[in-house]
């Protein structure tokens, strides 16, 4: 008899296969119930809805309604309950636990300062809080026999005059929990030189940063992220498809943008939901993201935000697997390929790579081997 392996993984392989997470947002991932108990104790009374459930659903139907008014009003809430060291604690550490209890083995978490201090406190309490709350959540995820490493990203606001001061901040907390620095918000009339200044001193720092590109805005984001700012990584970078031209006999052609960012190997933190959400892709099967990994871009999966998107790391890899009929050693490829470009030290990359994530695969595809063995003993068992 002739064995078959199973291509596709299960949905329970996926849940607990290694994963590795590049751009998540804080606070766009808490739990209902955890904005509704914080809105109860800072007296915060404009939530759309009080009852968890409810005001879960509501997030993802806001997020998904097309309307970008609605959209900015989901962070408008969650920012309001993330206002004081005991909220920041508590929502960094759920979220590492979250993050671990979906396989997630390393992650790299952002967030704005600037934007929680409404009630009082200063730039450095809010990372000293959330680096304690990350630090808590990884304690609480072992205890439950998990394991996890988060780091944080230090995000500037793009439409906002505080770049370099959130930079230096980054700089300041890079050896005690922030790994790198970003730049969000909104990108059309808002380019990545407007921070210049925050980029140039981030490289004589010899210091990480991301840049949100090619997500609402096309390829010329994406250029000066890269050229004139100099970024290690590209947020999203979906619009790089714009650069790409498939022929009706199914060659294709590179444009130089997406020759270089191939061949430099620059890393696309794609979210796959998160960009059906904005309109950067009309469905999961017609996603840059199927293409670019034939291509062999560094292409990583991501989650975007977990809460408005009604999503995780083993659902952004269970509608993809669904869509492209990806196997474990695709998953496996997209995960090498985050832990590649994670802001970390090499050493410490190479041992995730090869310690942590590469015999979690192994195991995970070795299983198949012992299915026949477990069905004829519940077959004996059953006949005694």
């Amino acid at each position: 008899m002739t064995s078959q392996i199973p291509n596709a993984p299960t949905a329970d392989q996926i849940r607990r296969a290694p994963k590795v997470l590049l751009h998540d947002h804080l606070d766009g991932g808490l739990r209902p119930g955890t904005i509704v108990e914080l809105a109860a104790a800072r007296g915060y009374d404009q939530l759309p809805e009080t009852e968890p459930d409810k005001l879960g659903i509501w997030f993802r139907e806001a997020a998904d309604s097309g309307s970008l008014e609605r959209y900015l009003e989901t962070f408008a809430h969650t920012c309001a309950v993330m206002q004081t060291r005991e909220a920041l604690v508590r929502v960094a550490a759920e979220c590492a636990v979250d993050l671990a209890e979906d396989g997630v083995v390393y992650a790299e978490v952002r967030y704005a300062p600037e934007q929680h201090l409404e009630a009082g406190l200063t730039l450095e309490e809010v990372v000293e809080a959330v680096n304690e709350g990350f630090r808590e959540g990884e304690r609480r995820a072992r205890a439950n026999g998990h394991r996890i490493r988060v780091g944080a990203l230090l995000t500037a606001m793009r439409h906002a005059a505080r770049a370099l001061e959130i930079a230096e901040l980054a700089n300041s907390y890079r050896d005690s929990g922030v790994v790198g620095f970003d730049i969000a918000g909104a990108e059309a009339g808002y380019p990545p030189t407007r921070h210049l200044d925050a980029f140039e001193y981030l490289k004589r720092e010899n210091n990480h940063f991301t840049i949100h590109a090619g997500e609402a805005f096309g390829l010329p984001s994406i250029w000066q992220a890269l050229q004139w700012c100099g970024a290690d990584r590209l947020g999203h970078g979906v619009r790089i498809i714009d650069d790409i031209e498939v022929a009706d006999d199914g060659s294709v052609q590179l444009g130089r943008l997406a020759a270089y960012v191939r061949d430099k190997r620059i890393p696309l933190e794609m979210c796959p939901t998160s960009n059906l959400q904005t309109g950067a892709a009309a469905s999961y099967v017609e996603h840059p993201i199927g293409l670019l990994r034939k291509l062999h871009f560094r292409a990583t999966v991501n989650t975007d935000n977990r809460l408005m998107s009604g999503t995780s790391m083993s659902r952004e890899f269970e509608l993809l697997v669904e869509a492209f009929d990806y196997t474990l050693d695709d998953m496996a490829w997209f995960t090498v390929n985050a832990m590649k470009s994670a802001f970390i030290p090499f050493d410490e990359r190479l041992a995730m790579i090869n310690d942590v994530i590469k015999p979690g695969y192994a195991e995970l595809k070795s299983e198949w081997l012992f299915q026949q063995t477990a069905t004829t003993s519940d077959s004996s068992r059953r006949a005694d």
